[in-house]
């Protein structure tokens, strides 16, 4: 089952000292900083991303869709909020998500359906290894390939967690 991660757009931008300061000069060139990171984070995972934004100021009353250099970008609708959009996605996608977010509610409400749950500040962590790595990866040109090595370390944990933990660690794992 590959996962599906929904990004509470500002939500990211404004808890990130980097791009916050960059949404200052600009909220198109925040936007455009936080796509470009998620599509170099992407260029390495390969989950598919869905970035969130509130278009409730927009002239548009419609509720935009577009793909930009691979992450799928929604504007909600003139009115709406991207909490509202995000909720959703979520009760679409079920135990495929991902959701980022710090917002207690939708973190609550997707929760509620079975998706998993990550603090902006902790997939931004993500996204700068991921980075890293996709950097590193081209410098060696992926060519170095560590082979198995061995281990006299046990197997299995002494005792197994419930299955909701297993599975949400699982689904965490691969991001």
């Amino acid at each position: 089952m590959s996962l599906h991660i929904i990004i509470d757009g500002y939500n990211l931008i404004r808890r990130s000292p980097t791009l916050s300061s960059i949404e200052q000069w600009s909220l198109e060139e925040g936007r455009d900083a936080l796509i470009d990171r998620l599509s170099s984070y992407k260029s390495v995972k390969h989950h598919p991303i869905t970035v969130v934004f509130d278009g409730t100021h927009a002239d548009s009353c419609l509720e935009r869709k577009t793909a930009w250099k691979g992450i799928d970008v929604v504007f909600s609708r003139r009115g709406e909020l991207a909490d509202t959009v995000i909720k959703r996605i979520v009760a679409r996608e079920r135990e495929r998500a991902v959701v980022v977010t710090s917002d207690r509610d939708i973190a609550n409400f997707a929760e509620g359906h079975g998706a998993t749950i990550m603090d902006s500040i902790e997939f931004e962590k993500k996204i700068e290894m991921a980075t890293q790595m996709e950097r590193m990866m081209g410098d060696t040109g992926g060519e170095d390939e560590v082979g198995w090595v061995p281990t006299t370390k046990k197997k299995g944990p002494a005792r197994r967690p419930p299955r909701q933990k297993r599975k949400k660690r699982a689904r965490e794992s691969k991001l």
